[in-house]
Protein backbone atom coordinates (compact mmCIF):
# COMPACT_ATOMS: atom_id res chain seq x y z
CA UNK A 1 0.00 0.00 0.00
CA UNK A 2 2.80 2.13 0.65
CA UNK A 3 4.15 2.86 -2.95
CA UNK A 4 7.19 5.29 -2.59
CA UNK A 5 7.68 5.32 -6.12
CA UNK A 6 4.43 6.86 -6.56
CA UNK A 7 5.20 9.61 -9.51
CA UNK A 8 1.81 11.37 -10.49
CA UNK A 9 -0.70 11.20 -7.83
CA UNK A 10 -4.06 11.07 -8.89
CA UNK A 11 -4.68 13.22 -5.38
CA UNK A 12 -3.03 15.25 -3.47
CA UNK A 13 -4.50 15.74 0.12
CA UNK A 14 -3.44 18.56 2.14
CA UNK A 15 -4.60 18.41 5.62
CA UNK A 16 -4.10 20.35 9.19
CA UNK A 17 -4.67 20.05 12.34
CA UNK A 18 -4.37 21.69 15.88
CA UNK A 19 -3.69 25.36 14.65
CA UNK A 20 -4.85 26.99 18.07
CA UNK A 21 -4.70 30.50 16.05
CA UNK A 22 -1.20 30.35 15.29
CA UNK A 23 -2.81 33.03 12.59
CA UNK A 24 0.56 33.37 10.59
CA UNK A 25 1.33 30.11 10.19
CA UNK A 26 -1.88 29.51 8.87
CA UNK A 27 -1.01 32.29 6.24
CA UNK A 28 2.01 30.26 4.79
CA UNK A 29 -0.23 27.03 4.83
CA UNK A 30 -2.50 29.32 2.32
CA UNK A 31 0.15 30.02 0.22
CA UNK A 32 1.69 26.44 0.06
CA UNK A 33 -2.26 25.31 -0.70
CA UNK A 34 -2.15 27.86 -3.43
CA UNK A 35 1.28 26.89 -5.10
CA UNK A 36 0.05 23.15 -4.74
CA UNK A 37 -3.15 23.62 -7.17
CA UNK A 38 -1.05 25.56 -9.23
CA UNK A 39 1.23 22.40 -10.02
CA UNK A 40 -1.61 19.80 -10.03
CA UNK A 41 -4.84 21.60 -10.51
CA UNK A 42 -7.16 21.81 -8.10
CA UNK A 43 -9.01 18.79 -9.68
CA UNK A 44 -6.58 17.18 -7.98
CA UNK A 45 -6.01 18.99 -5.09
CA UNK A 46 -7.92 18.57 -1.52
CA UNK A 47 -7.75 20.58 1.54
CA UNK A 48 -9.05 19.43 4.82
CA UNK A 49 -8.61 20.98 8.63
CA UNK A 50 -9.15 18.14 11.73
CA UNK A 51 -9.89 20.73 14.09
CA UNK A 52 -8.56 23.10 16.97
CA UNK A 53 -8.14 25.56 13.97
CA UNK A 54 -9.92 28.20 16.54
CA UNK A 55 -8.31 29.45 19.77
CA UNK A 56 -10.05 32.36 22.16
CA UNK A 57 -6.02 33.17 23.06
CA UNK A 58 -5.53 35.14 19.87
CA UNK A 59 -7.54 38.84 19.82
CA UNK A 60 -8.48 38.27 16.49
CA UNK A 61 -10.18 34.97 17.12
CA UNK A 62 -11.29 36.39 20.65
CA UNK A 63 -12.55 39.39 18.92
CA UNK A 64 -14.30 38.01 15.96
CA UNK A 65 -15.44 34.73 17.69
CA UNK A 66 -13.80 32.91 15.69
CA UNK A 67 -14.76 34.35 11.86
CA UNK A 68 -10.63 35.26 11.22
CA UNK A 69 -10.22 31.82 11.62
CA UNK A 70 -13.33 30.81 9.16
CA UNK A 71 -11.88 33.87 7.17
CA UNK A 72 -8.72 32.07 6.75
CA UNK A 73 -9.60 28.82 6.10
CA UNK A 74 -12.32 29.98 2.91
CA UNK A 75 -9.68 32.09 1.56
CA UNK A 76 -6.64 29.30 1.82
CA UNK A 77 -9.51 26.97 -0.11
CA UNK A 78 -10.13 24.17 2.08
CA UNK A 79 -12.64 22.37 0.60
CA UNK A 80 -13.73 19.96 4.40
CA UNK A 81 -13.50 20.12 8.08
CA UNK A 82 -14.33 18.76 11.11
CA UNK A 83 -14.68 20.53 14.68
CA UNK A 84 -12.36 19.97 17.84
CA UNK A 85 -12.86 20.74 21.20
CA UNK A 86 -11.49 24.03 21.05
CA UNK A 87 -14.46 25.04 18.50
CA UNK A 88 -17.38 23.06 20.13
CA UNK A 89 -16.40 23.74 24.11
CA UNK A 90 -15.23 27.65 24.08
CA UNK A 91 -17.86 28.77 21.44
CA UNK A 92 -21.71 28.63 22.10
CA UNK A 93 -23.78 27.38 19.31
CA UNK A 94 -24.81 30.80 18.27
CA UNK A 95 -21.37 31.45 17.26
CA UNK A 96 -20.84 28.18 15.74
CA UNK A 97 -23.95 28.83 13.59
CA UNK A 98 -22.76 32.20 12.49
CA UNK A 99 -19.48 30.95 11.80
CA UNK A 100 -19.73 27.77 9.90
CA UNK A 101 -23.73 28.08 8.98
CA UNK A 102 -23.33 31.64 7.46
CA UNK A 103 -19.55 32.17 6.80
CA UNK A 104 -17.79 28.74 6.52
CA UNK A 105 -17.53 28.18 2.27
CA UNK A 106 -16.20 24.50 3.08
CA UNK A 107 -18.48 21.55 4.80
CA UNK A 108 -18.21 20.83 8.03
CA UNK A 109 -18.40 17.43 9.33
CA UNK A 110 -18.51 15.67 12.33
CA UNK A 111 -20.01 11.93 12.85
CA UNK A 112 -20.51 11.94 16.17
CA UNK A 113 -21.78 15.59 17.20
CA UNK A 114 -26.04 16.80 17.45
CA UNK A 115 -28.17 18.72 19.30
CA UNK A 116 -28.68 17.34 23.25
CA UNK A 117 -32.49 18.20 22.82
CA UNK A 118 -33.60 16.97 18.98
CA UNK A 119 -30.76 14.40 18.46
CA UNK A 120 -30.62 16.75 15.40
CA UNK A 121 -27.69 18.09 13.67
CA UNK A 122 -27.12 21.58 12.54
CA UNK A 123 -28.17 22.50 9.06
CA UNK A 124 -24.45 23.40 8.60
CA UNK A 125 -23.15 19.81 9.56
CA UNK A 126 -22.82 16.54 8.13
CA UNK A 127 -21.84 13.30 9.09
CA UNK A 128 -19.50 12.60 6.32
CA UNK A 129 -19.47 14.10 2.63
CA UNK A 130 -18.31 12.11 -0.96
CA UNK A 131 -15.91 14.29 -2.81
CA UNK A 132 -14.67 13.30 -6.42
CA UNK A 133 -11.16 14.52 -7.10
CA UNK A 134 -9.64 13.61 -10.83
CA UNK A 135 -10.90 9.80 -11.34
CA UNK A 136 -10.97 9.03 -7.38
CA UNK A 137 -14.42 9.11 -5.42
CA UNK A 138 -13.17 10.24 -1.66
CA UNK A 139 -15.55 9.49 1.32
CA UNK A 140 -14.90 11.82 4.43
CA UNK A 141 -16.13 11.10 7.78
CA UNK A 142 -15.58 13.59 10.47
CA UNK A 143 -15.17 13.04 14.37
CA UNK A 144 -14.16 14.65 17.43
CA UNK A 145 -13.51 14.19 21.31
CA UNK A 146 -16.35 12.81 23.15
CA UNK A 147 -15.87 15.33 26.94
CA UNK A 148 -19.15 14.46 26.59
CA UNK A 149 -20.38 16.11 30.75
CA UNK A 150 -19.41 19.60 28.96
CA UNK A 151 -20.87 19.27 26.07
CA UNK A 152 -24.16 18.65 27.57
CA UNK A 153 -23.76 21.90 29.63
CA UNK A 154 -23.84 23.84 25.92
CA UNK A 155 -26.80 21.66 24.79
CA UNK A 156 -25.07 19.53 22.61
CA UNK A 157 -24.93 15.55 22.65
CA UNK A 158 -21.41 13.94 21.72
CA UNK A 159 -21.34 9.75 21.48
CA UNK A 160 -18.90 7.26 21.00
CA UNK A 161 -16.70 8.48 18.27
CA UNK A 162 -15.54 4.65 17.08
CA UNK A 163 -19.26 3.55 16.77
CA UNK A 164 -20.14 6.58 14.74
CA UNK A 165 -17.36 5.95 12.49
CA UNK A 166 -17.93 2.49 12.34
CA UNK A 167 -22.03 3.32 10.79
CA UNK A 168 -20.88 5.79 8.42
CA UNK A 169 -17.66 3.37 6.98
CA UNK A 170 -20.57 0.83 6.31
CA UNK A 171 -22.45 3.66 4.97
CA UNK A 172 -19.63 5.11 2.34
CA UNK A 173 -16.96 1.73 1.77
CA UNK A 174 -18.89 0.94 -1.39
CA UNK A 175 -19.51 4.20 -3.14
CA UNK A 176 -16.11 5.23 -2.67
CA UNK A 177 -12.23 4.31 -4.14
CA UNK A 178 -10.45 5.71 -0.68
CA UNK A 179 -11.90 6.13 2.90
CA UNK A 180 -10.72 8.89 5.12
CA UNK A 181 -11.63 9.47 8.63
CA UNK A 182 -10.34 13.29 9.89
CA UNK A 183 -10.31 12.02 13.41
CA UNK A 184 -9.78 14.87 16.12
CA UNK A 185 -9.66 12.34 18.65
CA UNK A 186 -6.06 11.76 18.98
CA UNK A 187 -3.25 8.88 18.46
CA UNK A 188 -4.35 6.38 20.98
CA UNK A 189 -7.56 6.60 19.22
CA UNK A 190 -6.56 6.54 15.40
CA UNK A 191 -4.84 3.77 16.47
CA UNK A 192 -7.81 1.79 17.94
CA UNK A 193 -9.92 3.03 15.71
CA UNK A 194 -7.21 1.41 12.74
CA UNK A 195 -7.58 -1.94 14.62
CA UNK A 196 -11.29 -2.33 15.44
CA UNK A 197 -12.87 -0.71 12.30
CA UNK A 198 -12.60 -2.13 8.58
CA UNK A 199 -12.97 -0.78 5.70
CA UNK A 200 -10.80 2.53 6.28
CA UNK A 201 -7.88 3.38 4.17
CA UNK A 202 -6.99 6.74 5.54
CA UNK A 203 -7.11 8.43 8.97
CA UNK A 204 -5.86 12.21 9.64
CA UNK A 205 -5.07 13.09 13.01
CA UNK A 206 -5.52 15.15 15.86
CA UNK A 207 -5.93 16.35 19.37
CA UNK A 208 -3.28 15.03 21.01
CA UNK A 209 -0.35 17.25 18.79
CA UNK A 210 1.12 14.36 17.23
CA UNK A 211 3.57 14.50 14.82
CA UNK A 212 4.04 11.77 12.57
CA UNK A 213 6.47 12.44 10.18
CA UNK A 214 6.23 9.13 8.95
CA UNK A 215 2.72 7.57 8.60
CA UNK A 216 1.79 4.39 10.51
CA UNK A 217 0.45 1.20 8.76
CA UNK A 218 -1.77 -0.65 10.78
CA UNK A 219 -3.33 -3.75 8.97
CA UNK A 220 -4.22 -1.77 5.75
CA UNK A 221 -5.03 1.58 7.43
CA UNK A 222 -2.47 4.50 6.81
CA UNK A 223 -2.44 6.76 9.81
CA UNK A 224 -0.76 10.39 9.68
CA UNK A 225 -0.65 13.34 11.87
CA UNK A 226 0.82 16.96 11.13
CA UNK A 227 1.75 17.83 15.10
CA UNK A 228 0.36 21.03 16.48
CA UNK A 229 0.29 25.18 16.27
CA UNK A 230 0.99 24.98 11.66
CA UNK A 231 4.58 23.91 12.39
CA UNK A 232 3.27 21.24 9.93
CA UNK A 233 1.24 21.34 6.87
CA UNK A 234 0.21 17.30 6.10
CA UNK A 235 0.22 16.10 2.76
CA UNK A 236 -0.99 12.92 1.38
CA UNK A 237 -0.28 11.58 -2.48
CA UNK A 238 -3.19 9.10 -3.32
CA UNK A 239 -3.27 6.81 -6.35
CA UNK A 240 -4.74 3.73 -7.01
CA UNK A 241 -2.12 0.40 -7.18
CA UNK A 242 -3.46 -1.05 -10.92
CA UNK A 243 -3.01 -4.66 -9.72
CA UNK A 244 -4.61 -4.88 -6.36
CA UNK A 245 -6.98 -1.30 -6.81
CA UNK A 246 -6.08 -0.44 -3.51
CA UNK A 247 -5.30 3.07 -2.85
CA UNK A 248 -1.62 4.13 -2.51
CA UNK A 249 0.15 6.91 -0.39
CA UNK A 250 3.02 8.64 0.00
CA UNK A 251 2.88 10.74 3.25
CA UNK A 252 4.75 13.68 4.76
CA UNK A 253 4.58 16.30 6.65
CA UNK A 254 6.03 19.94 5.33
CA UNK A 255 7.86 22.17 7.60
CA UNK A 256 6.05 25.94 7.40
CA UNK A 257 8.29 28.27 8.75
CA UNK A 258 10.08 28.96 5.75
CA UNK A 259 7.13 29.71 3.77
CA UNK A 260 5.87 33.11 3.11
CA UNK A 261 2.62 34.28 4.06
CA UNK A 262 -0.04 34.64 1.31
CA UNK A 263 -0.82 38.09 1.07
CA UNK A 264 -4.67 37.99 1.28
CA UNK A 265 -4.27 36.12 4.27
CA UNK A 266 -1.78 38.28 6.17
CA UNK A 267 -4.50 41.48 4.93
CA UNK A 268 -7.56 39.40 7.06
CA UNK A 269 -5.18 38.79 9.54
CA UNK A 270 -4.34 42.56 10.27
CA UNK A 271 -7.84 43.79 9.29
CA UNK A 272 -9.61 41.42 12.07
CA UNK A 273 -6.51 42.56 14.43
CA UNK A 274 -7.55 45.75 14.16
CA UNK A 275 -11.41 45.02 14.56
CA UNK A 276 -10.64 42.61 17.89
CA UNK A 277 -8.44 45.26 19.72
CA UNK A 278 -11.21 47.48 18.72
CA UNK A 279 -13.95 45.26 20.34
CA UNK A 280 -11.79 44.22 23.41
CA UNK A 281 -11.12 47.94 24.21
CA UNK A 282 -14.20 48.60 26.51
CA UNK A 283 -13.54 49.87 29.67
CA UNK A 284 -15.32 46.94 32.37
CA UNK A 285 -13.56 48.63 35.60
CA UNK A 286 -11.44 51.40 36.62
CA UNK A 287 -8.69 50.61 39.47
CA UNK A 288 -7.44 53.19 42.28
CA UNK A 289 -4.48 51.07 42.42
CA UNK A 290 -2.55 48.24 41.12
CA UNK A 291 -3.70 44.35 41.44
CA UNK A 292 -0.09 42.46 41.33
CA UNK A 293 -0.25 39.16 40.25
CA UNK A 294 2.80 36.45 40.88
CA UNK A 295 2.76 33.07 40.23
CA UNK A 296 5.46 31.96 42.76
CA UNK A 297 3.61 33.58 45.99
CA UNK A 298 0.27 35.25 46.88
CA UNK A 299 -0.77 38.36 45.10
CA UNK A 300 -3.92 40.22 44.98
CA UNK A 301 -4.70 39.35 41.56
CA UNK A 302 -4.71 35.87 42.29
CA UNK A 303 -6.63 36.80 45.34
CA UNK A 304 -9.33 38.45 43.67
CA UNK A 305 -10.08 34.87 41.15
CA UNK A 306 -9.68 32.60 43.87
CA UNK A 307 -12.73 34.56 45.77
CA UNK A 308 -14.52 34.62 42.43
CA UNK A 309 -14.68 31.34 41.73
CA UNK A 310 -15.87 30.62 45.56
CA UNK A 311 -18.35 33.31 45.06
CA UNK A 312 -19.11 32.31 41.36
CA UNK A 313 -19.75 28.45 42.18
CA UNK A 314 -21.33 29.07 45.98
CA UNK A 315 -18.61 27.56 47.56
CA UNK A 316 -16.74 27.34 50.82
CA UNK A 317 -13.23 27.73 49.49
CA UNK A 318 -11.95 28.80 46.39
CA UNK A 319 -8.70 27.56 44.93
CA UNK A 320 -6.89 28.53 41.79
CA UNK A 321 -3.46 27.73 40.37
CA UNK A 322 -1.90 31.64 40.24
CA UNK A 323 -0.37 30.65 36.63
CA UNK A 324 -3.59 31.13 35.55
CA UNK A 325 -2.52 35.46 35.55
CA UNK A 326 -0.02 36.10 33.43
CA UNK A 327 0.49 39.85 34.74
CA UNK A 328 -1.06 41.87 36.92
CA UNK A 329 -3.47 44.97 36.74
CA UNK A 330 -1.70 48.91 36.69
CA UNK A 331 -3.67 51.70 38.15
CA UNK A 332 -6.62 52.97 35.94
CA UNK A 333 -8.30 51.87 33.25
CA UNK A 334 -9.19 48.46 33.16
CA UNK A 335 -10.46 47.16 29.25
CA UNK A 336 -12.07 43.75 27.99
CA UNK A 337 -8.65 43.15 26.43
CA UNK A 338 -6.51 44.04 29.15
CA UNK A 339 -8.40 40.91 30.96
CA UNK A 340 -8.37 38.38 27.87
CA UNK A 341 -4.07 39.25 27.82
CA UNK A 342 -3.41 38.63 31.44
CA UNK A 343 -6.20 35.33 31.67
CA UNK A 344 -6.19 33.96 28.17
CA UNK A 345 -6.93 30.50 28.73
CA UNK A 346 -10.29 28.93 27.83
CA UNK A 347 -10.45 27.40 31.30
CA UNK A 348 -14.28 27.13 32.70
CA UNK A 349 -14.97 27.34 36.69
CA UNK A 350 -15.88 24.23 38.43
CA UNK A 351 -17.16 22.91 42.06
CA UNK A 352 -17.11 19.80 43.33
CA UNK A 353 -16.73 18.20 46.81
CA UNK A 354 -13.34 17.31 47.74
CA UNK A 355 -11.57 15.85 51.01
CA UNK A 356 -10.18 18.18 53.73
CA UNK A 357 -6.78 15.59 53.24
CA UNK A 358 -6.88 15.92 49.28
CA UNK A 359 -7.04 20.06 49.88
CA UNK A 360 -4.16 20.17 52.61
CA UNK A 361 -1.73 17.81 50.32
CA UNK A 362 -2.64 20.22 47.26
CA UNK A 363 -2.04 23.15 49.90
CA UNK A 364 1.55 21.79 50.67
CA UNK A 365 2.62 21.01 47.36
CA UNK A 366 1.80 24.76 46.34
CA UNK A 367 4.61 25.58 48.68
CA UNK A 368 7.25 23.92 46.80
CA UNK A 369 9.20 25.30 43.94
CA UNK A 370 8.80 21.36 42.07
CA UNK A 371 5.14 22.13 41.68
CA UNK A 372 5.19 26.13 41.74
CA UNK A 373 7.90 26.39 38.66
CA UNK A 374 6.31 23.13 36.77
CA UNK A 375 5.83 23.42 33.03
CA UNK A 376 2.25 22.84 31.85
CA UNK A 377 0.82 22.38 28.13
CA UNK A 378 -2.63 21.41 26.92
CA UNK A 379 -5.92 20.80 28.88
CA UNK A 380 -7.04 24.53 27.72
CA UNK A 381 -4.01 26.36 29.69
CA UNK A 382 -2.61 29.19 27.55
CA UNK A 383 0.09 30.24 30.23
CA UNK A 384 3.67 28.69 30.94
CA UNK A 385 4.08 27.29 34.58
CA UNK A 386 1.59 26.26 37.36
CA UNK A 387 2.12 28.27 40.10
CA UNK A 388 1.30 28.39 43.75
CA UNK A 389 -1.91 28.05 44.78
CA UNK A 390 -3.96 31.11 45.43
CA UNK A 391 -7.27 30.51 47.69
CA UNK A 392 -9.94 32.18 49.43
CA UNK A 393 -12.59 31.18 52.19
CA UNK A 394 -9.34 29.53 53.86
CA UNK A 395 -6.28 31.04 56.37
CA UNK A 396 -2.83 29.09 55.97
CA UNK A 397 -0.56 29.24 58.53
CA UNK A 398 2.84 27.86 57.81
CA UNK A 399 6.21 27.83 58.69
CA UNK A 400 9.08 27.65 55.76
CA UNK A 401 11.46 26.43 57.65
CA UNK A 402 9.59 23.02 57.78
CA UNK A 403 9.87 19.71 56.06
CA UNK A 404 8.49 19.52 52.47
CA UNK A 405 4.60 18.61 53.21
CA UNK A 406 5.02 19.56 56.88
CA UNK A 407 5.25 23.11 56.20
CA UNK A 408 1.68 24.27 57.30
CA UNK A 409 0.88 24.44 60.63
CA UNK A 410 -2.85 25.02 61.19
CA UNK A 411 -5.76 25.92 58.23
CA UNK A 412 -8.95 28.07 59.17
CA UNK A 413 -11.78 27.76 56.50
CA UNK A 414 -14.20 30.90 57.17
CA UNK A 415 -13.09 30.92 60.60
CA UNK A 416 -13.44 27.42 61.46
CA UNK A 417 -10.77 24.98 62.02
CA UNK A 418 -9.71 22.42 59.36
CA UNK A 419 -11.08 19.32 59.63
CA UNK A 420 -8.99 16.47 57.36
CA UNK A 421 -11.83 14.05 56.90
CA UNK A 422 -14.56 16.44 56.11
CA UNK A 423 -15.43 16.76 52.58
CA UNK A 424 -15.80 20.83 51.28
CA UNK A 425 -17.60 22.27 48.54
CA UNK A 426 -14.76 23.75 46.46
CA UNK A 427 -15.00 26.02 43.43
CA UNK A 428 -11.93 26.06 41.25
CA UNK A 429 -11.32 25.28 37.26
CA UNK A 430 -11.95 22.49 35.17
CA UNK A 431 -8.16 21.72 34.51
CA UNK A 432 -7.33 20.46 37.41
CA UNK A 433 -10.39 17.32 36.99
CA UNK A 434 -8.02 16.35 34.45
CA UNK A 435 -5.39 15.67 37.25
CA UNK A 436 -3.21 18.48 35.66
CA UNK A 437 -0.70 20.23 38.08
CA UNK A 438 -2.10 19.96 41.34
CA UNK A 439 -3.46 16.22 41.25
CA UNK A 440 -5.20 15.84 44.05
CA UNK A 441 -8.29 17.94 43.41
CA UNK A 442 -9.23 15.54 40.66
CA UNK A 443 -10.33 13.07 43.80
CA UNK A 444 -13.14 15.12 44.27
CA UNK A 445 -17.04 14.24 43.57
CA UNK A 446 -20.18 15.56 42.49
CA UNK A 447 -18.51 17.74 40.04
CA UNK A 448 -20.53 21.00 38.49
CA UNK A 449 -19.31 22.70 35.55
CA UNK A 450 -20.01 26.10 34.30
CA UNK A 451 -19.85 26.76 30.48
CA UNK A 452 -19.48 28.68 28.64
CA UNK A 453 -18.24 30.93 30.99
CA UNK A 454 -14.03 31.38 31.26
CA UNK A 455 -12.29 32.20 34.51
CA UNK A 456 -11.59 35.56 32.74
CA UNK A 457 -15.62 36.45 32.67
CA UNK A 458 -15.09 35.44 37.05
CA UNK A 459 -12.34 37.78 36.98
CA UNK A 460 -14.21 40.88 35.13
CA UNK A 461 -17.30 40.37 37.66
CA UNK A 462 -14.78 40.77 40.69
CA UNK A 463 -12.94 44.16 39.10
CA UNK A 464 -16.29 45.57 39.01
CA UNK A 465 -16.76 45.11 43.48
CA UNK A 466 -15.16 47.40 45.61
CA UNK A 467 -15.63 45.19 48.36
CA UNK A 468 -13.81 42.13 46.15
CA UNK A 469 -10.95 45.09 45.54
CA UNK A 470 -10.17 45.62 48.70
CA UNK A 471 -10.28 42.24 50.53
CA UNK A 472 -7.83 40.68 47.23
CA UNK A 473 -4.58 42.41 49.74
CA UNK A 474 -5.93 40.46 52.81
CA UNK A 475 -3.26 37.73 53.73
CA UNK A 476 -4.37 34.20 53.07
CA UNK A 477 -1.25 32.66 53.75
CA UNK A 478 0.77 33.47 57.09
CA UNK A 479 4.09 33.06 57.34
CA UNK A 480 4.76 32.00 61.15
CA UNK A 481 8.41 34.02 61.52
CA UNK A 482 7.65 36.76 58.63
CA UNK A 483 3.77 37.39 58.73
CA UNK A 484 3.62 37.16 54.89
CA UNK A 485 3.78 35.01 52.29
Amino acid sequence: MNESSLAAPEVVLLHSNDIHSRLEPAAKMAAYIADTRRTYGSDHVLAVDIGDHMDRMRVETEGSDGLVNIALMNAAGYEVATIGNNEGLTFTPEHLDAAYGEQAKFQTICANFRYGTTGERPKWLMPSTIIKKSRLTLGLIGVTAAFSDFYKLLGWDVTDPLKAVAEQAALLREQVDVLVVMSHLGLPMDRRMAQEISGIDLILGGHTHHLLEEPEYIGQTCVCAAGKFGEYIGRVEIGIDPISTRPTFRAVCVPVAALEEQAEAAAIISGFKAAGERRLSRVIARLSAPLPARAERESPLGNLLAAGLRRWTDAEIGIVNAGQLLGGLAAGDVTAGDIHALCPSPINPCRMKLRGTAIRLAMEQSLLGEFIDKPIRGFGFRGTLLGTLAVDGAEIHWDDAAEPYNKITSILINGQPFDDEREYLVGTIDMFTFGVGYETIKGGTEFRYYLPEFIRDVLERELQDSEALSDSHRLRWIHSDAGSR
